[in-house]
């Protein structure tokens, strides 16, 4: 399943609508790299609220996307993660490392204007 990306200004925005299979998440990760390129964008929004489980393989690829996006010059913020998904990544040790989260897409927007007004270039 192809996952839709936004293009809103500088930020690219990636909103999951299903469950995604290892070959889904790897398509999202080379999409989301390729485009950050074409459309220069400074940010990457990944809206994951109607998954209702993570595995590691999908931690661990979201963890890399944000940081080969990083390397692109593009920050990246995960938003949406529904509490039972959360409570189940902290039982098991899933840990997004330093990929900034926000509550939801409103939250993660205001989240990447702040750091914008603040001179920065990445959401830490």
């Amino acid at each position: 399943m192809q996952v839709p990306i936004l293009k809103q200004g500088d930020y690219l925005i990636a909103s999951v609508q299903a469950v995604l299979t290892d070959t889904d998440l790897l398509e999202l990760r080379d999409r989301l790299t390729e485009q950050v390129g074409t459309y220069r964008a400074r940010a990457v929004i990944i809206d994951l609220t109607v998954l209702d489980v993570m595995d590691s393989f999908a931690t661990r690829t979201l963890r890399a996307l944000a940081q080969s996006l990083r390397l692109r010059g593009a920050a990246t913020v995960i938003v949406g993660i529904q509490p039972d998904v959360a409570f189940a990544m902290t039982q098991l040790g899933l840990q997004l490392g330093s990929v900034a989260t926000a509550l939801d897409l409103e939250e993660g927007l205001e989240l990447l204007r702040r750091q914008e007004r603040r001179g920065g270039s990445h959401v830490r």
